[in-house]
C-alpha cells in the first residue's frame, strides 16, 4: 500500500527553508521501525538510509515511551540527517505513521490539532516536528508489511530491539 512519498538526504551543505522540487536531484530511500517493551515502556527505533551506494544505520533508545512514538521518532531522526532538500521514499510498517502524515494531518491542522472525536491529537509534538521536516523534502510514504522478509525492515526492527536491550543508540 502506497501512502505518499517522502524525500531526504544524508549529508549536504545547506537546508533551505522552502523546498523547490524542480531543483532536487538527491534521492534517498529510508526504512524505519519502532519497538517498545511494554506499551508504554522502554522503547527503541531503527532506521536504514540508502543514498546511492551508501547505507547508514541509526538507532535510539528512550526509557519510557510508546511504540507509536518510536515509529515516528525513527522517521524524524532519519530526516534530520539530511542537510538539503531531497526526494525521499520512507517505507514503514506503521499504519499509524503512514496514515497520520498522509491522511489525518490535514484534518488535524484545520481543526487546530483536534482529532475526529474533538480530542487533542496524541503525540502532537512529534507530528509538528514531522510536519516541519515534510515541508523541506519531497517525501513519499510507503506502507510495507512488517516481518514479511523485507531485509531493511527486518534490520530496522533488529536495531530498535537492540537499542532497547542495550539502552543505547547507534547514530
Amino acid at each position: 500500500m502506497l501512502c505518499a512519498i517522502l524525500a531526504f538526504t544524508l549529508s549536504f551543505n545547506f537546508m533551505p527553508s522552502e523546498k523547490n522540487h524542480n531543483s532536487i536531484d538527491h534521492s534517498v530511500e529510508v526504512f524505519t521501525d519502532g519497538a517498545c517493551s511494554g506499551n508504554p515502556g522502554p522503547g527503541g527505533y531503527g532506521a536504514v538510509l540508502i543514498y546511492k551506494d551508501t547505507i547508514k544505520e541509526i538507532s535510539g533508545y528512550h526509557p519510557e515511551t510508546t511504540n507509536n512514538r518510536m515509529e515516528m521518532t525513527a522517521a524524524i531522526e532519519a530526516l534530520k540527517l539530511m542537510k538539503r532538500p531531497c526526494n525521499v521514499i520512507i517505507s514503514t510498517d506503521s499504519s499509524y505513521l503512514c496514515k497520520g502524515i498522509t491522511e489525518w494531518l490535514p484534518g488535524w491542522l484545520k481543526k487546530n490539532w483536534l482529532n475526529s472525536r474533538k480530542e487533542p491529537v496524541l503525540n502532537k509534538d512529534l507530528w509538528v516536528e514531522l510536519y516541519e521536516l515534510d515541508k523541506i523534502h519531497n517525501i513519499q510514504w510507503k506502507w510495507i508489511k512488517g516481518h514479511a522478509d523485507n531485509k531493511y525492515n527486518e534490520r530496522c526492527d533488529h536495531l530498535a530491539r537492540e537499542a532497547i536491550k542495550t539502552k543505547n543508540a547507534l547514530i
